[in-house]
C-alpha cells in the first residue's frame, strides 16, 4: 500500500507530522504538490503524476477538493485510489462574495511583500480553546512563511467550483471527517459530502476548530486507522 496526502491553503507537509508514525504502516507516503497551480484541476493532474500505482488518498479542506479531482482524473487509468479521506472540506463552490473577495485579496498581494498568514487569520481557524495557543498559532503560520509569497498569491485565487452533481462519481470507499467547532466548513458542509458520496461514513471530531490534524491528530488518527483497517 501507498499513501497520498494533500494538505490545504498554505498548509506544506508539516500539516501531517504528528500523524506520520501511526500512518507508516501503510506503506511509503507521498506529498501532494500544490505550490505551482492556479486551478483544482491543475493541482490534482500534478499530484496524480507523481502518485504510485495504487494508493490510499486524504484530502485536508482545499486539499479536499483536489483529492476529489484525483479520483476522477484516477478512474481513466484504472483503479487506483484504494480509499478516500476528506477532511474539513466542502462540496460547494465559491460564492459570488467569496470570488470578489478572493480578487481583491488577489490585486492586494501582488502589490504587498508576505510574511506569512496573520496571527487573527490563523487563531479564527482554531477551536475557542487554541486561540491564544501561540505555539500552535506560529506552526500554522510558519507553513506559509516557507511557501512564500508567490504560492499565497496563487492559492488566493484559486476558485473552488462545487461538485455536488458529480459526487456519485466517486466509487472508492470514502471516509468524511468534520470538526464539530469548524469555523471555517460547517457540520452541514460534510453531511452534504457523505450524502452526496456512495455509502460514505461520516465521523464528527469533537473540541476542534478546522486545523483537526494540528489540533487533535490523535483523535483524527482513532476516526481514519480503523476505517483504513476495515478497507484491507
Amino acid at each position: 500500500m501507498a499513501l497520498l496526502l494533500v494538505p490545504g491553503f498554505m498548509a506544506d507537509e508539516t500539516l501531517w507530522r504528528d500523524m506520520l508514525p501511526q500512518l507508516a504502516p501503510y506503506g511509503p507516503v507521498t506529498h501532494a504538490d500544490l505550490r505551482h497551480d492556479t486551478s483544482v484541476e491543475a493541482m490534482a493532474r500534478r499530484a496524480l503524476a507523481s502518485a504510485p500505482p495504487s494508493f490510499l488518498l486524504i484530502g485536508f479542506s482545499m486539499g479536499g477538493y483536489v483529492a476529489r479531482d484525483i479520483v476522477r482524473l484516477a478512474s481513466d487509468y484504472g483503479k487506483r485510489v484504494e480509499a478516500l479521506v476528506l477532511i474539513a472540506t466542502s462540496t460547494r463552490p465559491d460564492t459570488p462574495a467569496m470570488r470578489q473577495r478572493k480578487g481583491a485579496v488577489g490585486h492586494a498581494a501582488a502589490s504587498i511583500s508576505f510574511s506569512g498568514l496573520s496571527r487573527t487569520a490563523v487563531a479564527s481557524s482554531l477551536h475557542p480553546k487554541e486561540q491564544h495557543n501561540e505555539a500552535m498559532i506560529e506552526r500554522v503560520r510558519a507553513m506559509g512563511v516557507r511557501l512564500g509569497g508567490e504560492v499565497f498569491r496563487r492559492q488566493s485565487v484559486l476558485e473552488r467550483p462545487g461538485d455536488i452533481d458529480r459526487l456519485g462519481e466517486i466509487r472508492c470507499p470514502t471516509l468524511v471527517v468534520a470538526a464539530a467547532q469548524d469555523g471555517l466548513r460547517s457540520l452541514q458542509e460534510a453531511q452534504e459530502l457523505a450524502a452526496g458520496i456512495p455509502d460514505a461514513s461520516l465521523v464528527v471530531i469533537e473540541d476542534s476548530g478546522h486545523m483537526i490534524p494540528i489540533e487533535a491528530p490523535q483523535r483524527l488518527l482513532d476516526a481514519i486507522l480503523p476505517w483504513l483497517a476495515a478497507q484491507a
